[in-house]
């Protein structure tokens, strides 16, 4: 049975940066994994894709082929009431949204630090992790 892993869209930019990271081998090369982004995260990286000039065909090629969307179909002012415990930045609290409605196994972003990782553990039992952690631990396994 795959893992379930939410993909924050920083992981998701440095992918399309980077063809020899960690971010890069864990979305294109790496099986048994289940991955996860949300409606909002979506209309993030279609900004941030276009202010970084990256290819947004790249990104669509990526997400059609390798996520399932999670639809988020509250306001973000809900979304960020509900869920405003579990995050430092209150502007991702619709990623913390995203994971729990995915029923995700693991949260995977470079930003841990904007994250309660106990809180996330302890309610969602959802495990906070950087790509090259996740990438390790599906190695040892």
């Amino acid at each position: 049975m795959p893992l379930k892993v939410f993909v924050d869209s920083d992981v998701i930019i440095s992918s399309l940066i980077s063809s020899t990271g960690a971010a890069f081998l864990l979305l294109n090369q790496t099986g048994g994994l289940q991955s996860f982004v949300s409606n909002v995260s979506l209309q993030e990286l279609k900004t941030v894709v276009a202010r970084l000039n990256l290819s947004e065909i790249k990104l669509n090629n990526l997400v059609a082929n390798n996520f399932s969307i999670v639809q988020l179909n509250r306001s973000l002012e809900e979304i960020k009431s509900e869920f405003s415990g579990y995050v430092l930045d209150i502007n991702d609290a619709h990623i913390v949204a995203g994971a729990q409605s995915a029923s995700a196994q693991f949260l995977i972003s470079y930003n841990t630090k904007h994250f309660k990782a106990d809180k996330l553990k302890e309610k969602f039992n959802i495990i906070l992790t950087t790509p090259a952690n996740l990438l390790q631990y599906l190695r040892s396994v």
